[in-house]
């Protein structure tokens, strides 16, 4: 039986035309190989690195169209500052709050994105993150897609990275390593969200992990133009060798949920 994380994969049906290969015995046993291999490859990633829930929230929203360098260094201003709180960051000007996050870019369209998810959370729960967190997942999901800035790629980032919920995040670079691999050719998010969670285990530990080996390899390898050779995937891949540009030298570094090209 194929495992991944010590736990089995399971078996699950799913609609025609949405994923490719057409039986989820195939999608389990892929998903699984895929996990060992970047696990083997890259190691742990330890994401996401934040010192609480809503530094995560803040990072998800500024890491939005930008590096996570960058918004590294806006999330170090308002630290900076002395402002990383819901209600110092409601409190703040905009123009303040702007000038802090700048280097993130987009930085008076985030402001505004920040303050209206800490204004809502001192007004529906006075503050208490915990609260709204505590949530029922599609409960949670739904609130969150309610507020001006969170998306749906940013909501499932935050019911698995700050609320724990075995919710798994498929992003562009999910999308396309999929697509590479065959297996979400030409798929909606949603149908290859619901595939994943059919056939992994619906474990939070282990969907934060694979989420962040994926977008480790999409940076050192899977880029918009794939760097193949000696890639631990090629076997699996029906894409390995189209229009790569050849050996990765140095495949070590941060982990960064916006690095890759």
């Amino acid at each position: 039986m194929d495992r991944v994380a010590g736990q089995p994969v399971r078996t699950a049906h799913h609609s025609p035309g949405t994923v490719t290969p057409g039986s989820s015995v195939e999608a389990a046993r892929l998903l699984a190989t895929v996990y060992h291999r970047l696990l083997q490859t890259y190691g742990p990633q330890g994401w996401w690195p934040a010192e609480s829930p809503f530094e995560i929230v803040v990072g998800a929203i500024l890491v939005q169209h930008t590096t996570w360098r960058n918004a590294e260094r806006a999330i170090a201003a308002l630290k900076g500052a002395g402002v990383l709180t819901p209600p110092a960051i409601a409190a703040l000007d905009p123009a303040a709050l702007a000038a802090l996050i700048r280097p993130a870019g987009f930085y008076r369209t985030k402001a505004r994105k920040l303050q209206t998810f800490a204004r809502y959370l001192l007004a529906r729960y006075g503050g208490d993150l915990e609260a709204l967190l505590a949530q029922p997942t599609e409960t949670l999901r739904r609130e969150l897609l309610s507020l001006y800035g969170i998306g749906p790629e940013t909501a499932d980032t935050l019911l698995l990275y700050a609320a724990g919920r075995p919710v798994f995040v498929v992003d562009r670079y999910t999308l396309r390593l999929l697509a590479r691999l065959g297996l979400a050719v030409g798929a909606r998010p949603a149908a290859v969200q619901a595939l994943c969670q059919a056939v992994l285990p619906p474990d939070p530990a282990l969907y934060n992990e694979y989420h962040a080996l994926i977008v480790r390899h999409s940076v050192v390898r899977c880029q918009a133009r794939p760097r193949c050779h000696g890639c631990p995937l090629a076997d699996l891949c029906p894409s390995a060798g189209e229009n790569t540009p050849g050996p990765v030298h140095g495949t070590g570094g941060e982990m960064s949920a916006r690095l890759a090209q």
